[in-house]
């Protein structure tokens, strides 16, 4: 469609110069036909009179024996020159005439007077009328042609006549303007030509602007102007162009930038609305049990149901056991809502993975040996790896919690076995956490990475966990985008996570 426009516009340029050029002809020609006629009969009158003036300046000498051969010559070429016929007459003869037939065709001088003047006594018109002198266009029916007719009385009584026929001032216009016409037509097809070239050199560059305007429209600011070192109005609208280019491209930025955080700050408002929502979701729901529990033994000390301070004792326990499963559930849950709903940062560094999962391992001693666990962790060389090491104990911790909860006896032994291997991927190492006992059903291997779901077996309040272990697992798992996972073994249960090997 542009391209047709901009066409469209090259053919407008060309036909109205082409239009323009045909209009000068015609004016031309107009203009050579209303005035080069009425010129001719001015520059031709004047010679006339300027004729008549030599002659009748001269007239002594044409009169002159001796001196008369040499101004008849000149005469002559007076007459020659400017197609006159030159008559002089007194009464009685016939002086001097550039056509000598007069005397061979004429028997007298009145029948040569006569034959002159026959024409304005039929038709003429007065050009010019002054003292004893006028000039006439005549029409001379006799022969048919038109003369421009100078008569005149000299100073000695002479009769001048002297007469043009305007058949050469008419030629002169029609050759001229046949001519007119014939380099009008060249001047149309070479200037035709000139056009076309002139067009297409006008047109390029809004074809470029035009080009450039159809990108911006598309947001694409790459394209710009050549500016050259020209100072006409399409250079100046090609800097202009740029200018509003530049302009959009970085007012569009701007806008881009401001919609991206006012959508950053609407996103991380709605997270933060929906962490709200669901933290008060989770704690209402989770701290309703510990909650009833504090406050029915709470309303037993009160009351002094148990008198005896063992059972008081007992009642206190039960209540600080409860406060700190909340208090222990509460934090959990507010670092599980900062790791799904906030951008947090990980203070990744260096660390021993060997030293870690040891002094995970060491802070369980005591619930080991109560419950006749044994940990299989063999491992005495330095495992380097690149993490958070709060996050990757946390890990680690609830893996081993969780095998401490569920291990059961298989050949009469509780085992707990720890290893760590070459990864999946490139770069990272796998961690796992093997504990014999029953296995997970299918159905729940994917449920158990939820908040605060709980297998029928591990519903044991005694075993105080908390439900988010595992969630948080996942939550910590996913901001690395590493793979984590549990898969049924032959005898056991075996949960595994991958992290960034130190380089």
């Amino acid at each position: 469609m542009q391209k047709k426009i901009l066409k469209s516009v090259r053919a407008k340029l060309f036909f109205t110069l082409c239009i323009v050029i045909f209009m000068i002809i015609a004016f031309f020609v107009v203009i050579n036909n209303a005035v080069l006629e009425a010129l001719y009969y001015y520059s031709k009158n004047n010679v006339l009179l300027d004729t008549y003036s030599y002659i009748n300046e001269n007239l002594s000498n044409i009169l002159d024996e001796e001196k008369k051969e040499k101004y008849e010559l000149e005469l002559e070429k007076i007459a020659v020159n400017n197609s006159f016929e030159i008559l002089l007459l007194n009464n009685e003869e016939l002086v001097y005439a550039t056509n000598k037939n007069y005397l061979s065709e004429f028997e007298t001088i009145e029948d040569i007077k006569y034959d002159v003047n026959y024409s304005i006594f039929n038709k003429s018109d007065i050009m010019y009328s002054k003292d004893k002198s006028s000039i006439r266009k005549v029409n001379d029916r006799k022969n048919g042609i038109t003369y421009v007719l100078l008569k005149s009385t000299l100073e000695n009584n002479y009769s001048l006549y002297i007469r043009m026929p305007i058949t050469p001032i008419q030629d002169s216009a029609s050759i001229s303007n046949r001519f007119i016409v014939v380099m009008g037509f060249a001047a149309i097809i070479m200037g035709g030509t000139a056009i076309t070239f002139i067009a297409q050199k006008f047109t390029k560059p809004i074809e470029e602007l035009n080009d450039i305007a159809n990108e911006m429209s598309n947001l694409n600011f790459k394209r710009k102007y050549r500016i050259n070192d020209s100072q006409d109005e399409i250079n100046e609208l090609g800097k202009s162009i740029n200018t509003l280019s530049d302009k959009l491209e970085g007012t569009i930025q701007k806008l881009k930038l401001n919609n991206v955080e006012l959508e950053r700050n609407i996103e991380e408002k709605s997270k933060i609305d929906e962490m709200r929502r669901q933290f008060i979701s989770d704690v209402s729901h989770e701290l309703k049990t510990p909650i009833a529990l504090i406050q029915g033994y709470a309303e037993g000390l009160v009351e002094n149901v148990n008198t005896d301070d063992e059972n008081r004792k007992f009642y206190a326990d039960v209540i600080l056991d409860e406060a700190n499963k909340m208090d222990k559930l509460v934090k959990r849950l507010l670092e599980l809502m900062k790791l799904e709903y906030e951008d947090r940062k990980f203070n990744d560094k260096k660390f021993n993975l060997v030293e870690l999962i040891d002094e995970v391992i060491k802070n369980s001693k005591v619930v080991l040996s109560e419950n006749n666990i044994d940990v299989e962790f063999n491992n005495s060389e330095v495992v380097n790896v690149y993490a958070d090491d709060f996050y990757i104990e946390q890990v680690v911790t609830n893996y081993f919690t969780n095998a401490i909860k569920n291990v059961n006896e298989v050949d009469g032994k509780k085992k707990i076995k720890i290893g760590i291997k070459k990864g999946k991927e490139e770069g990272k190492l796998r961690v796992t956490v093997f504990n014999t006992g029953s296995k997970i059903d299918e159905e729940n291997l994917n449920r158990i990475w939820t908040r605060f779901y709980k297998i029928d077996e591990s519903r044991d309040r005694s075993k105080g966990g908390t439900g988010i272990g595992l969630a948080l697992v996942k939550a910590i798992m996913t901001k690395y985008k590493s793979k984590y996972g549990v898969t049924n073994k032959k005898d056991g249960v075996e949960f595994y996570f991958e992290i960034q090997s130190a380089k």
